[in-house]
């Protein structure tokens, strides 16, 4: 090639690499489109280099999609629930009791002696765990409901109450008069929790579990189905309370005439309550969860005399004993105890026998140090008709492990040689 053609291509190539270097440089990503995102809360992102995007939602919004994941829009996103004020975190009391009256002389003496010791006291509710009567020689008539209903509303403290396998499982028994046990039951929903309101003087509103799982009375079966109305929920300065109504007499499946279609259609609406109160109580951060029921349920082999016994780490009952109505309760209680990991008070009555422990084990025969069982006194007439007492818990939703226990032995209610000596001594 000629000299000077060479010359000439080398000016026309460095002419167009100033071109080039001149020309801006080529839309990539965003930039490609007018309006990428036209959708409410939407912002353009580029995607690495490539000439590619993608639309986001915008600070402050959150994606809403459909069922397979899909993101359909962008809509503002709820703003985060403000800190609890510290008067909703303030510490309170709460007095409980169950097992009780067991006779005329505590209904007459003893039971008016207790409820004016409660009412001397800054409660912030009363709860009731079961039994309002002996459990045999003594009749499942209106007019024992209608007694224990005047007693809950001499208490000033809204007061709540769980029934127990005395008020309705062992009607059935010949010496309580041969009731239909489905059917006290069933009176006691009508006449105790007709309504969303507490009992008491003064009452708070409680959530009720209104879903139709638990069986109601019929002459024939199969069981209709309706609400379970005993079964209650409310939430008092950042605590959960809960009542279940959980049965002695094996949960309705020993003694006189054991029913399993009403164990089964309860147990199940119980558990569907205990779960579905642990999901409210982790939703909403609460600090602690109060479960109070009626039975006994035993927790491991140490206690042969007051509860069924079981392996502590697989939860089932040893051999040798009657039907279990605890078993899947227990799993239950065991699983939403550890994913909750914050303080959880089992309270329970039937076997008169106060304690505050630690039985429950996980799989592996760690203790669940977080769980604590609470059995209130009940009735214990060794030691006089008037050994009739309450357990005050103070709750400090602040505190680590929130819940603390004081027994108070009623001044009036102890037997009388043992009230000299304590005067004596003073």
């Amino acid at each position: 090639m000629a000299p000077q053609r060479l010359r000439v291509l080398g000016v026309l190539v460095l002419l167009s690499t100033l071109s080039l270097m001149a020309a801006p440089a080529a839309a990539r990503g965003c930039a490609t489109a007018a309006n990428p995102c036209p959708r409410d809360g939407t912002v353009c992102t580029d995607i690495d280099a490539a000439p590619r995007w993608k639309c986001v939602c915008a600070p402050g919004y959150q994606p809403v999609t459909n069922l397979r994941g899909n993101r359909l829009s962008c809509v503002v996103a709820p703003s985060p629930p403000p800190p609890p004020s510290p008067d909703a975190l303030r510490p309170f009391a709460v007095g409980l009791w169950g097992d009780l009256p067991y006779s005329v002389l505590q209904a007459t003496v003893g039971m008016p002696n207790l409820i004016a010791d409660m009412n001397a006291h800054d409660l912030a509710f009363t709860v009731h765990d079961g039994d309002l009567k002996q459990g045999s020689n003594s009749p499942c008539d209106n007019a024992m409901y209608a007694q224990a209903l005047g007693f809950f509303n001499q208490l000033k403290a809204p007061a709540a109450f769980t029934p127990g396998d005395n008020d309705w499982v062992d009607c059935d028994r010949a010496n309580n008069g041969g009731f239909n046990s489905l059917e006290r039951l069933d009176y006691e929903r009508e006449l105790f929790f007709s309504t969303s309101f507490s009992l008491g003087q003064n009452q708070i509103q409680q959530e009720v579990q209104t879903a139709p799982l638990c069986p109601r009375y019929s002459a024939t079966q199969p069981y209709p189905l309706g609400p379970c109305p005993e079964n209650r929920r409310w939430v008092h300065n950042g605590v959960m309370f809960m009542t279940a109504n959980v049965q002695g007499s094996c949960n309705n499946l020993c003694d006189t005439n054991p029913d399993p279609e009403e164990f089964a259609g309860r147990n199940a609406a119980n558990i569907a309550w205990l779960n579905e109160t642990f999901a409210a109580a982790k939703a909403q951060g609460l600090a602690a969860v109060m479960i109070i029921s009626q039975a006994n349920p035993g927790f491991d082999l140490a206690d042969t005399t007051r509860a069924p016994t079981r392996d502590p780490q697989t939860l089932v009952q040893a051999p040798g004993q009657p039907a279990d109505g605890f078993f899947d309760w227990l799993v239950a209680v065991r699983a939403n105890t550890i994913e909750f990991a914050r303080p959880v008070a089992y309270v329970n009555g039937d076997s008169h026998y106060f304690r505050v422990d630690k039985p429950l084990l996980d799989k592996n025969g760690k203790r669940i140090q977080w769980f604590t069982r609470v059995e209130t006194f009940g009735d214990n007439q060794n030691t006089g008709n008037t050994d009739v007492t309450w357990l005050k818990v103070n709750v400090d939703p602040s505190s680590r492990e929130v819940f603390s226990f004081v027994p108070m032995l009623v001044p009036n209610n102890i037997p009388t040689d043992y009230a000299a000596r304590r005067m004596l001594r003073a």
